[in-house]
């Protein structure tokens, strides 16, 4: 994680999270008069931050909030399609190419050379495991056809594969959530836990550089603003 000392300057998305202790920094002050200030320093940091690290379980449940927002894209664009309402293609284009860079080449990836492999070496969860990998496999089929279906017509075909896409998803990130990677963490325990983790930011790092993640995410509000869906409040129970 960030608290490694081999990644000093790197800020990325598991340090940017950071709580203000004004009050220990008054506490270094009193108890260095007793002790002196570097034991000061080690009882409490050496910094007045304290930096809240993003375990990898987090990292992918995260990522799943991309996908999340992206499905509503893809709703959004089926229901206009539905309605013979007017769709820019370029948005459902600009969406699906999120999916196959963001999701399908890194997300569904990091899963597929970390977590199942852990998962079906210790005999845990191996239905579970063969199905989302059997789903990973057709939703890269599914990204084709949006992909095809946006370079050429907004017909009912491209209206179902978005739906085809989301009825899919849902489930499988959420049950992958819920129950694959808590089974994940006990298989790998505390320290190949925090390995992973490491792992997983060079990865992210070496794939969309620095802030890689925030940019994702700044890419699919923007496709929600050309939507008109950007604004939370508007989801809003009547």
């Amino acid at each position: 994680m960030k608290t490694d000392s081999r990644k000093p300057c790197i800020a990325g998305r598991r340090n940017i999270l950071r709580v203000a202790v004004s009050a220990a920094g008054i506490a270094i002050a009193g108890y260095a008069v007793m002790v002196g200030a570097s034991e000061a320093e080690t009882a409490i940091g050496t910094s007045e931050h304290e930096e809240a690290e993003v375990t990898p379980g987090e990292d992918l449940m995260q990522e799943h909030g991309v996908l999340e927002r992206i499905l509503l894209i893809y709703e959004e664009v089926a229901r206009r399609v539905d309605h013979k309402e007017q769709v820019d293609l370029a948005v459902v284009a600009g969406a699906a190419v999120i999916v196959r860079r963001f999701v399908e080449n890194y997300h569904e990836k990091l899963e597929e050379q970390f977590v199942f492999p852990r998962l079906q070496a210790a005999r845990r969860e191996m239905d579970l495991v063969g199905v989302l990998l059997h789903q990973h496999q057709r939703g890269r089929q599914v990204t084709d056809e949006i992909l095809k279906r946006a370079g050429s017509a907004a017909g009912p075909e491209l209206s179902q594969a978005l739906r085809s896409f989301g009825h899919m998803y849902r489930p499988h990130a959420a049950r992958e959530d819920t129950v694959l990677f808590p089974a994940f963490r006990k298989v790998v325990g505390r320290a190949g836990y925090r390995e992973l983790g490491e792992q997983f930011e060079d990865k992210e790092h070496e794939l969309f550089g620095e802030h890689g993640f925030e940019r994702t995410v700044a890419e699919v509000a923007r496709l929600e603003a050309a939507l008109e869906i950007a604004d939370l409040a508007k989801f809003t129970a009547p």
